[in-house]
C-alpha cells in the first residue's frame, strides 16, 4: 500500500516532516521544521546521500498529549514508510522531552514545545494582539525550547530564558548558565522571531553586561519581580535526562507468530552470542538502561516486521519502562555498533582499520602490528627525555627507585611523569591488569592534579598493562619488564620481590620488534599460558628453557635470549621449537594443556570513528552519550568530550570544564570504556587549543583558529543590537 503523503518522500537529502492528522499523514509546512505541539504525533524522514547512495533515520515523535490511536498510527505510518523505502532506514521512536541526539541534531536551531494540537496549530496568529509567552531554554548541546507558565517562578538563576512579547522578544540569561546555552538561547530566538513573526521582531538580550533599567524593562513586561526574585539553579531542574533507578540486565527476547499468536519470548541474558538472533523473526534487545532495539531479520514475515514496533511499546508498559524510553528498529546486516557492543563477537562487514589506512604507504607488518607497541604514530621524542616514576600506595604517589624503572607489578598502578627531549610534558599512567579499581581511578586523579601543578601543560595518557604505547616503550630503552603480583618495596634485584619463590617456575613472554621496543612479562606459569605466536621464557632456579612458537618471529627469538640475561643472569637456556617439548619442560609447567595455536592479526574491521558527550551531574554520575557527527562544532567547550578512533581513546577537555567534570570523567574511565569494550585501549588527554594532528585528522575538517577567533556569543549580540536598529 502506498501512501499518497510518502510517493515523493526519501529522494532527497534533507529532512521531511508529517503530522498525523485524522491517523493520516499531512505534510508540515517547512517554516515550522523544529516547532512541534505536545497534542500531536509526527513522522520526521532524515535523508543523506554520499556517492549516489541513499540512507535515512525514520523517526516518529509523540507528544506528552498526544492519543494513543495518534502514537499507534505514527507508528504504523513508519512502517509503510519504511517499506516504500526499501526496509532499509533504522527507525526511531522519540517522545516530548526526552529525545535522542540524532534527531536533535537534525533541527541547528534546536526544537521548540507549544501547547495544543492540531486544531490550533495553525491558527493565525495576529502579531499586534499577541499573547505574550515564556520559553525555557535547556541543554547544552541540541536544545529544547518549553513554554513554561508567565511567572518568575518558572525561572532560575541555571537557564536562558525568552519572553515572546510580540513586536520585542527577550533573551533572559541566567545568572549561572553557561556560554554555550547562551549561544543556543539567541539561535533559539532568532527561530521565534522567523517562525511566528515573519522576521520582524526585536531580539533583546539581557545578561550581566545589561543596564539595570534595560533588565527591569524584562520584568515589567513579564508583568513582576526583578533580578534578585529569581530561584536559584537547583530549582530548575538537572539538564541531564532522568536515569530509571530499577535494575534491570541485558537480555534478548524473540517476537514471533510462528504459535499462531504474536508472543515475546525472552531467549537469553548477557553474554549474548550473534547465532541468537534468527533471520526468520524479530527480536528485543533490553539495554539494561532506558534503550531498547528492536531487530528485524531478512526473512522475517510482513505481520512480525509490522508490529514489531507496536510490541515494544506494549513491552515498555509491561516492564515498568519509562513513557520516553528510546527504542530504534534496525535491520539485519545494518546494525550500528551501539547494538554490536552487547554481543561477545560480531561476524559482519566492517570498514578498513583506520591504523591500516593512515599507514598504508607503510604497510606495517603484523609483527609491528603484534608487538610494536600501541600508537606508534604517536613519538614526541625518542623516549631519552627525563622522567620520574611514582606508584600508587593507600592511594598516594610514592617515588619509585631509579634503579627500578622498567619494573612493573601487575597488581598496581603507576604514574610517570616526562619532560621530553624538546621541553615538553607528557604523564603516563599504566594501570596493572590486577590493580583494584579504586587505585586506578587514584592514578588518574594524580594524573590529572599532577597536570595542573604543571599549569596544564602537560599531555596525560592512560596505558593498560600489555598495551604500552611505542614511546613508552623507548622510554625504557628495552628493559621494560611486568611481573605478577604487586610491589614489594625497596626490591634490590630480580628475585626480591613478592612473587619470587625459590623453586617456583616463573614464566615470562617475549614481544618485540627490536632491541628498544620490547617487554617482557610474567604469565601464569602453566601450559595454557603459552601462545603459537609468541617467545617464552621458563625457569625454575634450576633449569631456564627458551620456548619458539611456531608463528614467533627471527627477531622476537634474539630478544628472547636478550631477557634470559636480563631475568636469569648467567642462565644457559635450552632452546625448545614448539613440538619438540621434553617431559622436563611439561613437568616444570604443571602439565601439558591445551594451548592458543592462533596467529594472531591486529588488522580487524572496524567503523569509523565516533564522538561522546560526557555528562556529570551533581553528585558525580557520568552519563555518556553518543554524538551522531564527529565535527568540530559538536565539541563542547563547556564539557568533556571522547573520541574513539578504534585504534586509541582521546579524552578532550573543553576550557570551561570544571575540576568536578574532569575528576569524575578521569576517576570513572575504566568503567565507561569497560562497557564499550574498549577498557585496554590506550587514553590521550586533549585540550581545547592544543590538539595534536593525531587528534584533528578524525575530523572531516578542522579549523585551528575557531577557539581564538574571538567571542562568537558577543558577535551575536552585536549582529542583533545592529539589526534592531533597522527596525526602528
Amino acid at each position: 500500500m502506498i501512501e499518497p503523503a510518502f510517493v515523493n518522500a526519501g529522494k532527497v537529502p534533507g529532512i521531511e516532516i508529517w503530522r498525523i492528522e485524522d491517523f493520516k499523514p499531512v505534510p508540515y509546512p517547512k517554516k515550522d521544521y523544529g516547532k512541534f505541539y505536545s497534542g500531536d504525533s509526527y513522522i520526521i524522514l532524515h535523508t543523506k546521500e554520499k556517492s549516489g547512495v541513499f540512507s535515512w533515520d525514520l523517526h516518529f515523535w509523540l507528544g506528552t498529549d498526544t492519543s494513543q490511536d495518534e502514537s499507534g498510527a505514527a507508528a504504523m505510518l513508519s512502517v509503510i514508510l519504511d517499506e516504500q523505502l526499501g526496509g532499509d532506514p533504522v527507525q526511531y521512536r522519540e517522545v516530548q522531552e526526552h529525545e535522542s541526539q540524532l534527531f536533535l541534531s537534525h533541527f541547528q536551531s534546536g526544537i521548540r514545545y507549544l501547547p495544543g494540537g492540531v486544531s490550533s496549530g495553525f491558527a493565525h496568529v495576529d502579531r499586534n494582539a499577541f499573547e505574550k509567552k515564556l520559553f525555557q531554554v535547556k541543554g547544552k548541546r541540541n536544545i529544547r525550547v518549553k513554554q513554561v507558565p508567565l511567572s518568575i517562578s518558572s525561572m532560575n538563576k541555571g537557564d536562558c530564558f525568552i519572553l515572546d512579547a510580540g513586536n520585542s522578544i527577550y533573551v533572559y540569561v541566567g545568572a549561572k548558565s553557561k556560554r554555550t546555552e547562551r549561544l543556543k538561547a539567541i539561535h533559539a530566538a532568532n527561530l521565534i522571531r522567523d517562525q511566528d513573526h515573519g522576521g520582524r521582531s526585536k531580539i533583546n538580550v539581557l545578561d550581566e553586561f545589561s543596564l539595570p533599567t534595560e533588565i527591569q524593562e524584562f520584568f515589567d513586561v513579564l508583568g513582576h519581580g526583578s533580578p534578585a526574585d529569581v530561584p536559584d539553579e537547583s530549582t530548575g531542574g538537572d539538564d541531564e535526562q532522568f536515569e530509571t533507578s530499577q535494575e534491570r540486565t541485558v537480555a534478548l527476547y524473540r517476537v514471533s507468530d510462528s504459535s499462531g499468536r504474536m508472543q515475546i519470548q525472552q531467549i537469553g541474558q548477557k553474554p549474548l552470542k550473534q547465532n541468537q538472533l534468527d533471520v526468520s523473526d524479530c527480536f528485543i534487545l533490553e539495554t539494561g538502561d532506558a534503550n531498547l532495539f528492536v531487530w528485524i531479520g531478512k526473512q522475517c514475515n510482513k505481520k512480525e516486521k509490522s508490529e514489531a514496533m507496536v510490541k515494544a511499546q506494549d513491552f515498555l508498559k509491561t516492564k515498568n519502562y519509562p513513557t520516553w524510553t528510546h527504542v530504534e528498529r534496525i535491520v539485519q546486516d545494518a546494525e550500528p555498533s551501539t547494538f554490536r557492543q552487547y554481543f561477545q563477537s560480531w561476524q559482519g562487514t566492517g570498514e578498513l582499520h583506520p591504523r591500516a589506512i593512515r599507514s598504508a604507504a607503510a604497510k606495517p607488518t603484523v609483527l609491528a602490528e603484534k608487538s610494536g607497541g600501541e600508537l606508534p604514530e604517536f613519538m614526541p621524542d625518542d623516549g631519552s627525555g627525563e622522567m620520574e616514576i611514582y606508584r600508587v600506595e593507600n592511594f598516594e604517589l610514592v617515588p619509585v627507585p631509579v634503579e627500578n624503572y622498567g619494573k612493573f607489578f601487575g597488581g598496581d598502578s603507576y604514574v610517570i611523569k616526562y619532560r621530553s627531549t624538546k621541553g615538553k610534558w607528557l604523564i603516563y599512567y599504566w594501570q596493572g591488569n590486577k590493580s583494584s579499581i579504586d587505585e586506578k581511578a587514584a592514578a588518574a586523579i594524580h594524573a590529572v592534579r599532577m597536570d595542573n601543578e604543571l599549569s596544564g601543560s602537560a599531555v596525560q595518557i592512560r596505558v593498560v598493562q600489555d598495551y604500552e604505547p611505542k614511546h613508552f616503550l623507548h622510554m625504557f630503552k628495552g628493559k621494560m619488564i611486568t611481573f605478577l603480583g604487586g610491589h614489594s618495596s625497596g626490591f634490590k634485584n630480580i628475585k626480591e620481590h613478592d612473587t619470587y619463590v625459590d623453586g617456583e617456575t616463573r614464566l615470562y613472554r617475549v614481544r618485540g620488534t627490536n632491541e628498544v621496543d620490547v617487554r617482557a612479562s610474567q604469565q601464569v606459569a602453566a601450559a595454557r599460558s603459552l601462545e603459537s605466536d609468541d617467545v617464552f621464557i621458563v625457569e625454575n632456579g634450576v633449569h631456564t628453557w627458551l620456548w619458539f612458537g611456531k608463528g614467533a618471529d627471527d627477531i622476537e627469538k634474539e630478544l628472547g635470549h636478550v631477557f634470559v640475561e636480563r631475568l636469569v643472569p648467567g642462565a644457559s637456556p635450552i632452546v625448545i621449537q614448539e613440538g619438540e617439548e621434553t617431559v622436563d619442560f611439561w613437568d616444570a609447567l604443571g602439565g601439558r594443556t591445551p594451548y592458543s595455536k592462533n596467529f594472531k592479526n591486529n588488522l580487524q574491521a572496524v567503523t569509523e570513528a565516533k564522538l561522546f558527550h560526557c555528562h556529570v551531574s551533581d553528585n558525580g554520575h557520568v552519563r555518556v552519550e553518543e554524538i551522531p557527527n564527529v565535527d568540530q562544532n559538536e565539541l563542547d567547550e563547556d564539557d568533556v568530550m571522547v573520541v574513539d578512533s578504534t585504534e586509541e581513546i582521546f579524552v578532550w577537555v573543553g576550557k570551561g570544564a570544571t575540576e568536578h567534570e574532569i575528576k569524575h570523567v578521569f576517576s570513572k574511565l575504566n568503567q565507561i570504556l569497560r562497557r564499550y569494550q574498549r577498557e585496554k585501549a590506550v587514553v590521550i588527554s586533549v585540550k581545547q587549543g592544543a590538539e595534536p594532528e593525531l587528534f584533528t585528522m578524525l575530523f572531516p575538517s578542522w579549523n585551528p583558529k575557531m577557539w581564538s577567533s574571538g567571542s562568537a556569543y558577543n558577535d551575536l549580540k552585536q549582529k542583533l543590537q545592529e539589526s534592531n536598529k533597522t527596525m526602528g
